[in-house]
């Protein structure tokens, strides 16, 4: 019998087009692996299983030749609308009232063909690198003591265990990038405007960015372009860049651990035998990226948190937004975003593309992070995804690829930034780094679950 799960979005729409298997079928495979390992996982908020199996069945009834992603199964994380699902961003404050429309983003993958199969884990108003709360804790398939990271961890470890074969997320400070770097997963943030935000209160000051987590580039591209509604084609021919590799910290004071360094020298050096002018070059990082970094992550979650009974928040958002309020004012104006693009745009006049560590050292536990203090979650984070915030306050896109394993054997990941509108650019050359050095497509949980 042949099994859809662990196949890949590109595969499983081909399948349905060409009525090899049915929607149904597809979806009711993934919700069953669904049904046996998310009690040791905790991807999922909510499950839509008799709503996704009805919609798999009205799907089956449409034309489906011309859908890019025919039947197959989607998680969408817990911050943004789905019809007829309340949207909690983790949180107990927040209202258990269904969502009367779908967010543009969901809609538009809808509409290629995917069924949304649930709602995924957050961090409370997807403020931290981590993924726990009152409504569950997200741990990384391929280790379940570690965190799956965040904010979109939930998204991310569906898909690593193999649930869905992609899954929609977002992207404020490292958000995409931290679940798929600890997770083993393909994803880009793309730079800002690309893809339809609407995330929260105004996306962070516009700093927050919707994109996918996938097991593939070829998946990754495919969705990408859904999401942008525009076609992103891999080049008919190979493509000569210019490749800066760096291992230091954009944030003074956090070093960066040697299996991570290790990835970037070794990414970098295949990337140089495949033709591309690769050379060590560390962008002109500001002293002052540190506490740009805090004031802006802290006044997103103040503006977020406005409206919410502070009563029914966690003590760390709670210490979060009040630090982030004698902020507000100064971010909205948005002169140290300014300052920082001016300062590294002349970096990527000389250079295509930025190739770094994606994380500084492997994830945190998974444990009760929302029941600790504020001050040890803010240095657990910062010690452990310093790469990702300065390519948010850019509004620039970036990546994160799998490449290579820790000495636990869970994923390793290297970053790729590029200056706006290099999308196309990047996945290129994640796609060139998948080929040179093929990973393994999701966790081997069956045998975890079935040892436990």
């Amino acid at each position: 019998m042949t099994t859809w799960v662990g196949r890949t979005a590109v595969e499983i729409a081909a399948a349905v087009r060409e009525k090899r298997v049915t929607p149904r079928e597809v979806v009711a495979e993934h919700l069953a692996r669904i049904e046996r390992l998310d009690g040791r996982v905790g991807a999922f908020r909510t499950v839509r299983a008799a709503a996704a199996l009805a919609e798999a069945d009205e799907l089956a009834t449409r034309d489906l030749g011309e859908l890019p992603l025919a039947g197959v199964p989607l998680a969408v994380k817990d911050n943004l609308p789905v019809r007829g699902e309340s949207n909690r961003n983790g949180s107990a404050a927040t209202p258990d009232t269904p969502a009367d429309h779908d967010h543009v983003t969901v809609a538009r993958l809808r509409a290629a063909g995917a069924v949304v199969v649930g709602l995924t884990n957050v961090p409370e108003l997807c403020i931290f690198g981590t993924t726990e709360g009152v409504h569950g804790t997200a741990r990384n398939p391929w280790d379940l003591s570690r965190t799956a990271g965040g904010s979109s961890g939930g998204s991310a470890a569906a898909v690593a265990a193999g649930m869905v074969p992609v899954a929609l997320g977002n992207d404020g400070m490292g958000s995409l990038r931290i679940p798929a770097a600890n997770c083993g997963l393909v994803t880009l943030k793309p730079g800002h405007g690309v893809v339809p935000a609407g995330i929260g209160h105004g996306d962070w000051f516009g700093m927050s960015e919707n994109g996918p987590l996938a097991t593939t580039v070829e998946d990754a591209r495919l969705m990408f372009s859904l999401l942008a509604d525009t076609e992103v084609l891999r080049p008919s021919e190979a493509v000569t860049r210019k490749i800066a590799v760096s291992v230091r910290s954009p944030l003074a004071g956090v070093s960066v651990g040697r299996p991570y360094t290790t990835a970037a020298r070794e990414a970098a050096d295949l990337l140089a035998g495949a033709g591309h002018q690769v050379r060590p070059a560390d962008p002109p990082y500001p002293l002052w990226l540190s506490t740009t970094s805090l004031a802006h992550w802290t006044a997103g979650t103040a503006v977020d948190a406005e409206d919410l009974d502070p009563r029914r928040l966690a003590r760390r958002t709670r210490v979060h937004a009040a630090v982030g309020r004698r902020f507000v004012a100064g971010v909205r104006k948005g002169e140290r975003r300014e300052q920082l693009r001016k300062r590294l745009e002349p970096f990527f006049e000389e250079y295509d593309v930025l190739l770094t560590p994606a994380l500084a050292r492997r994830g945190p536990a998974a444990a009760a992070w929302h029941e600790r203090g504020w001050l040890r979650n803010l240095m657990a984070n910062t010690n452990y995804s310093p790469l990702t915030p300065p390519w948010n306050l850019t509004g620039w896109p970036a990546m994160s690829v799998p490449f290579g394993t820790l000495p636990s054997g869970a994923p390793c990941a290297v970053q790729l930034v590029g200056r706006p509108g290099s999308e196309s650019a990047l996945l290129d050359v994640a796609g060139q780094l998948e080929e040179l050095r093929p990973w393994r497509r999701t966790a081997p949980l069956d045998q975890v679950v079935a040892g436990g």
